[in-house]
C-alpha cells in the first residue's frame, strides 16, 4: 500500500473526529489497539508512569458511548473540535502497515470556552483485509506539564 494512502487515512480520521462521527471512528481501531496520551514530555512508559489517557478498545468504546449518551449532561451542548494538521510524515512504511507522525493544532470548544493544544500524533497503522486500521495512537501535548481544563473529545 502506498504512503499516500496512509497519509490520506490520517487526514480522514481527523475529519471524522471534527464531524463528530465517533461511531464510525471507533470502528477504525484494531481490537487490541491502545490510545495513549502521556502526562510527561518524552514519556516512554504508559504502564508504570501516570498518563493523561491510556485506553484500550473497551475504554474507547465507553468514551464514545458517553459522548453520544442522552444523559451525558457535560455534553449539552456538545463539544466540538477542529484539527489543523501539518502534512503527516511517514516514519516507517511496511507491506502490512506504517508508522506516521503528524504535528497538529487541535481546538476544542463548548459554549464560551475554547482550548487550543499543539500536538504531535503518532499513528501505528496496520493493513487488515485490505483496509487500514489503527493499531495504536499516541498523542503528545506540547505543553503537557501545564495546567489545563478537561479534554472532552479525542484529539
Amino acid at each position: 500500500m502506498s504512503a499516500e494512502r496512509f497519509i490520506d487515512f490520517v487526514y480522514d480520521e481527523a475529519w471524522m473526529l471534527d464531524q463528530g462521527r465517533f461511531a464510525e471512528w471507533i470502528e477504525l481501531w484494531e481490537p487490541d489497539a491502545v490510545y495513549w496520551m502521556p502526562l510527561n514530555w518524552n514519556q516512554q512508559d504508559p504502564i508504570n508512569e501516570t498518563s493523561l489517557l491510556y485506553e484500550d478498545n473497551f475504554m474507547l468504546r465507553l468514551r464514545v458511548e458517553r459522548l453520544q449518551g442522552a444523559r451525558t449532561f457535560s455534553q449539552k451542548p456538545k463539544s466540538r473540535c477542529h484539527h489543523v494538521l501539518n502534512r503527516p510524515r511517514v516514519e516507517e512504511l511496511r507491506e502490512d502497515g506504517a508508522k506516521i507522525v503528524t504535528q497538529c493544532h487541535y481546538v476544542e470548544t463548548r459554549l464560551d470556552e475554547q482550548m487550543l493544544l499543539a500536538l504531535t500524533i503518532r499513528h501505528d497503522l496496520k493493513v487488515v483485509d485490505g483496509q487500514i486500521r489503527i493499531a495504536g495512537k499516541r498523542v503528545d501535548i506540547l505543553n503537557c506539564d501545564a495546567a489545563f481544563g478537561n479534554i472532552q473529545l479525542l484529539p
